[in-house]
């Protein structure tokens, strides 16, 4: 796509006058800051168009929740967050719903199954520290790119279950009734990765998941799980005791539950399934320089520190060295051995596999 300059240029070359842009729709089709004329302009862009809209960023998730704070506190850009409990799948149907309105997301945060099969949503760009992104974990032009991960762990209420050593720990009938997973597999990445990691635990590999369905119906049929979508207030009304999910997320809830619950929070030694989420701006923004500053800010290194208070290990870590939080980097649930990354292909068939197998196996 030519961008906006070059447009300009070339309509008066031809003798018409060149299209008077406002700074919001150049930022529209802006791949990069210095497109717009450098970080300055981009700011004053996304100043005068004064919001932002995101979805499904829980304020306890990655620390959305303070990340949003310092957002507005440095920019003075009101933040709209809706739906927070949303999925990945969720937030490109809002985004296809309220296309068109000033409701609409302008940014998303995504799992990369639903990533991969939305690109034509998405406005490419490239943040400032673009090339600290691995380049494994980025579209190559820019579509969406990592910006935090971790591993699958299960969380649970050390009073009212004992220490799982194994995910097959969690057939035995003292987990019975307890057992919460993230999501639906078929739609939320956290719940998907969820049955990648009882895969591994049973036998399955990345390449495999059959076990991991298989784990869950004998999860069901043995009654100990738990059809409820875990959050904050489920963990601390003891409804969900022990949830699969993020090891971030979970470990999130043993400093907020302190004094109330003893929360623990153990990753699988023989099941360390690993994964990244991912940005990505709406082509349809109705906030496109607020939307482009919003990236900014969370690939800087106050942003990435943000990500790594909140337990979650920023994609710029390797690369931030001693700007990294130390406090925060020796606070990260261990890991030890063996650790498992999906590539495209696999995940492309562990989804085909969920979307065969899953609703049958849960019922």
């Amino acid at each position: 796509m030519m961008g906006v300059g070059a447009l300009v240029l070339a309509m008066a070359a031809c003798g018409a006058p060149p299209a008077k842009e406002t700074p919001a729709g150049a930022a529209g089709t802006a791949k990069s800051a210095s497109e717009l004329g450098g970080m300055d302009k981009l700011v004053e862009a996304a100043k005068k168009e004064g919001k932002l809209n995101v979805i499904a960023l829980p304020p306890d998730w990655a620390n959305y929740g303070k990340v949003i704070e310092a957002f507005k506190a440095k920019y003075g850009i009101e933040v709209k967050s809706d739906q927070p409990d949303a999925s990945s799948q969720e937030e490109i149907n809002a985004a296809k719903q309220l296309k068109g309105t000033d409701r609409a997301p302008d940014v998303f945060d995504l799992g990369l199954n639903v990533a991969l099969a939305n690109k034509d949503l998405f406005a490419p760009y490239k943040v400032s520290t673009w090339d600290d992104i691995p380049a494994e974990l980025k579209d190559a032009d820019g579509a969406y790119y990592g910006d935090y991960g971790g591993f699958m762990s299960i969380g649970y209420d050390a009073a009212k279950v004992p220490a799982p050593t194994s995910v097959k720990d969690l057939l035995k009938p003292e987990y019975k009734g307890k057992v919460a997973l993230n999501g639906n597999p078929t739609q939320a990445g956290a719940a998907f990765s969820g049955v990648v990691m009882a895969a591994l635990g049973n036998g399955g590999s990345a390449d495999d998941i059959a076990p991991g369905v298989e784990f869950f119906k004998q999860l069901k049929a043995a009654g100990n799980f738990q059809p409820v979508d875990p959050s904050p207030a489920t963990i601390e009304s003891g409804q969900t005791p022990v949830v699969i999910d993020w090891d971030y997320t979970n470990a999130a809830q043993t400093d907020k539950l302190k004094g109330k619950l003893d929360w623990k929070v153990v990753v699988p030694a023989e099941a360390q399934i690993g994964g990244y989420y991912n940005q990505a701006i709406s082509k349809d923004a109705p906030h496109p320089a607020a939307a482009r500053l919003w990236q900014e800010f969370l690939y800087s290194d106050e942003g990435q520190n943000l990500y790594l208070q909140g337990l979650a290990r920023p994609v710029r870590l390797d690369k931030m060295g001693d700007k990294a939080d130390k406090a925060a980097k020796d606070k990260l649930p261990k890991t030890d051995g063996k650790q498992v990354f999906q590539t495209q292909a696999q995940a492309d068939k562990a989804k085909a596999v969920l979307t065969a197998t899953w609703a049958q196996a849960i019922g």
